[in-house]
């Protein structure tokens, strides 16, 4: 009798075992599209799923109404009330784009050339020396390191609008208007980056960097190869803020010369030259969004790391 009822509590056992793994499939296929590990039931994961999905459908119409307007007609562009979607599609925008650039007194080339190279050398200036700042500033104690870092986070409270003016006023002082200089060192010297870098520099233990001291590394290696490993999604992140503000950069008043000119000023321009350039002027939206996109795409999964690990404190 005790073995008849072992046997059948065993079965019992096995068969709720089995039920999750038979009934459970569903529940495992949408953790596994939100990539997640849940403990809802599989109604929080529906009711998760759908909210998801409707903000998704809301941030995605922006960049959706922005592409069908670039291959709409002038025809299409100026209906009222306007059409989401294309219906005779062309490419007619873009080829008028070209036409413009083309004719332009500088190249299109040079203004691209423009914006790749602050773009590049602002970013990767920028990453390098807000890390090091921030690397110091969480690994090293020193006389004032919390009211330096206080001043810091007061300039994150300040608009580029409200700096603008005495930016200037610096560079004209260094006589460094009218050059590279002028847009690359204002991005070089964000304190956004500082902040974002410094705080996700605690997540790199120190017994670490005890270790690669004893093993004889010096603090550059150290920052090289242990550090900035242990961070890599903060300054991945880093890069997506500060190439979107450089790419997007139109020089303003610091840069005079048209053979300086980013691209974005030469597209705003175009942009600027009414009804008769609504076409090319939706094209431009178009090619403006292309890097920014690109580089989001690249870099979105250590973006959700660095999003994920910013509510975590050990």
């Amino acid at each position: 009798m005790h073995n008849k009822e072992m046997a059948a509590s065993g079965k019992t056992a096995a068969s709720r075992r089995e039920r999750p793994a038979r009934a459970g499939w569903f529940g495992r296929l949408l953790r596994r599209l939100l990539r997640v590990k849940q403990t809802r039931s599989i109604a929080g994961d529906l009711l998760n799923l759908a909210v998801l999905a409707a903000f998704s459908v809301v941030m995605i119409i922006p960049i959706l109404y922005v592409i069908n307007n670039a291959f709409k007609p002038l025809s299409e562009l100026f209906l009222y009330p306007p059409r989401f979607f294309v219906e005779n599609p062309t490419f007619d925008n873009f080829l008028d784009l070209g036409s413009l650039m083309s004719n332009a007194w500088v190249p299109m080339s040079r203004y691209l050339f423009n914006t790749v190279f602050v773009t590049v050398t602002g970013t990767g200036l920028h990453v390098i020396f807000a890390s090091m700042a921030a690397y110091v500033l969480e690994k090293h104690r020193f006389y004032g390191r919390n009211l330096f870092f206080s001043v810091v986070v007061l300039t994150l409270l300040f608009s580029p609008t409200v700096t603008a003016i005495p930016n200037f006023i610096i560079l004209s002082n260094l006589h460094l208007v009218d050059t590279y200089a002028s847009l690359i060192l204002p991005a070089v010297g964000s304190s956004l980056g500082l902040f974002l870098m410094k705080q996700f520099m605690g997540n790199v233990h120190d017994s670490i960097l005890e270790a690669a001291k004893i093993d004889g590394a010096g603090e550059l290696r150290i920052f090289f190869s242990v550090v900035m490993p242990g961070v890599k999604s903060a300054w991945m992140t880093l890069i997506i803020f500060s190439v979107q503000n450089l790419w997007n950069a139109n020089g303003g008043v610091s840069i005079r010369s048209e053979q300086l000119k980013p691209l974005t000023y030469a597209l705003s321009q175009i942009a600027a030259g009414g009804v008769r350039r609504a076409g090319a002027s939706a094209a431009v939206s178009v090619v403006m969004m292309i890097v920014p996109i690109t580089i989001f795409i690249i870099t979105q999964s250590n973006i959700m790391d660095t999003m994920t690990a910013s509510g975590i404190k050990e």
